[in-house]
């Protein structure tokens, strides 16, 4: 029996997810007036502990993009996250005029942290985090001062590695200090008539 129709060939899944973070128009001045590009800012990562950033310039939008992708993927970073999706410490960063503080956060809090610096943590596979952002709200800048914080990043056992220290674990017995409150239980007083 012959088969009829297109055979499809089946998408497979790209190794990283990327998003658009900015698209600006940009302008040269040469002899006959302004040529016009356009610059693009993506951030691509497997959310996985893998994030990069690229920046690139084209005569159109697509063109731009897939230069910047191809950027991002010389740039990637590993990042140090811990086992509850969040980063091991605080850390503060300056790029340029923007100041990016990143907090961790409990389980189940989500990302708290505003425009790009969100996209870098999705990105990056960081569940958990607060984030603030400082000075200005450039997201060129943004996103690198995010991806600066999260390189700065290390575990412990990373520090001790690098100390050349041994990290004991100990086993921490729970006391109880105080001793429970026993439960009153209050006798039903009759309606006097």
């Amino acid at each position: 029996m012959a088969k009829f129709g297109r055979k499809f060939k089946r998408r497979e899944k790209p190794e990283f997810e990327q998003e658009l973070v900015d698209i600006a128009r940009v302008a040269r001045i040469v002899a006959g007036g302004r040529r016009m590009r356009f610059r693009a800012t993506i951030v691509i990562g497997d959310k996985k502990k893998r994030v990069g950033m690229g920046v690139a310039k084209g005569n159109d939008v697509s063109t731009a993009i897939e230069k910047a992708v191809a950027q991002a993927k010389k740039n990637m970073v590993s990042v140090s996250i811990t086992p509850d999706g969040t980063i091991p410490h605080e850390v503060t960063i300056k790029k340029g005029a923007s100041r990016l503080f990143l907090k961790p956060a409990f389980k189940g809090t989500g990302i708290i942290a505003g425009g790009s610096v969100r996209q870098v943590m999705e990105m990056a596979g960081v569940k958990n985090v607060f984030g603030k952002i400082y000075g200005t709200n450039n997201k060129l800048n943004n996103v690198q001062a995010a991806i600066e914080a999260l390189k700065s990043l290390q575990t412990k056992e990373e520090i001790f590695a690098k100390r050349g220290k041994k990290l004991e674990v100990k086993d921490v017995v729970k006391k109880v200090l105080a001793k429970p409150i026993k439960k009153v239980v209050k006798k039903e007083s009759k309606p006097k008539k």
